[in-house]
């Protein structure tokens, strides 16, 4: 069972969190290092697949930020390796236009990515909210519960009829956001807004993680009962799910 993911963040002895870059460009790695370093973060770097795993054991990171595009071995291949030794926040390099290579690289559980060129200030700004929203909650609202499964969002766990889930950062937030506003329908743009913390942005990311997290919550991800489709309007959460099924679909 995998534990909760606790980032370090300020509160590690050099009071920073630890990020790792791997890209095997040294000057895109040069740049985006100097920037996280002068932003407060502890930059690692690695500069292909196997480096970057070697890194990432010796050393655990709070966030890494991952090329799609390594030699030998690619950054979707890097990142299910780094999954499998448990859950780490990352972002995912990939070139402008290679949608397939974004929603693929979501589908392995990236938790946000950033198309090249890029400005090295907006990613510091993406690494910012990917921490932020690991940090478990200091809210006093407790565990949310509906439909078999409870959210605790202080530990950031999940679990379904008593077994623990493994979801990604944005896949909790995405479920804690729907259990706490059941019944009501939301567009991909409302839950970008609201989930993601963007005003804009890549609708595709909203529509590959509800349907990674329909894999994960529904008895049948083919047929969802709990998270529904509304057409024409997005998405609505059914604890009670109603007696006529909503026509489905992504």
């Amino acid at each position: 069972m995998q534990q909760p993911y606790e980032p370090t963040g300020p509160t590690t002895d050099s009071g920073a969190a630890r990020v790792l870059v791997v890209d095997d460009d040294p000057t895109v790695a040069e740049v985006v290092a100097g920037y996280l370093d002068r932003a407060g973060y502890r930059v690692d770097r690695a500069d292909d697949g196997p480096s970057a795993l070697a890194r990432a054991a010796a050393h655990r990171p709070d966030l890494v930020v991952l090329d799609l595009m390594l030699p030998g071995m690619d950054g979707l291949e890097v990142c299910r390796r780094m999954r499998e030794r448990g859950p780490v926040p990352v972002i995912m390099l990939t070139a402008r236009g290679d949608e397939d290579d974004r929603i693929l690289g979501l589908e392995v559980g990236a938790d946000d990515y950033v198309t090249k060129p890029f400005s090295p200030r907006e990613l510091v700004l993406r690494v910012e909210s990917v921490l932020r929203r690991a940090r478990p909650a200091t809210a006093r609202q407790g565990p949310l519960r509906a439909a078999g499964l409870t959210v605790d969002p202080a530990a950031r766990r999940v679990t379904r009829d008593g077994n623990e889930l493994a979801l990604t950062l944005r896949e909790f937030d995405l479920l804690a956001f729907f259990l706490r506003h059941p019944g009501r329908a939301y567009g991909r743009e409302d839950l970008m807004r609201e989930v993601w913390g963007w005003e804009f942005g890549d609708l595709s990311t909203v529509t590959v993680h509800i349907r990674r997290l329909r894999g994960k919550v529904e008895d049948d991800p083919a047929r969802p009962r709990l998270i529904q489709t509304v057409w024409g309007v997005g998405y609505r959460f059914e604890p009670a799910p109603r007696s006529e099924p909503a026509e489905q679909g992504a």
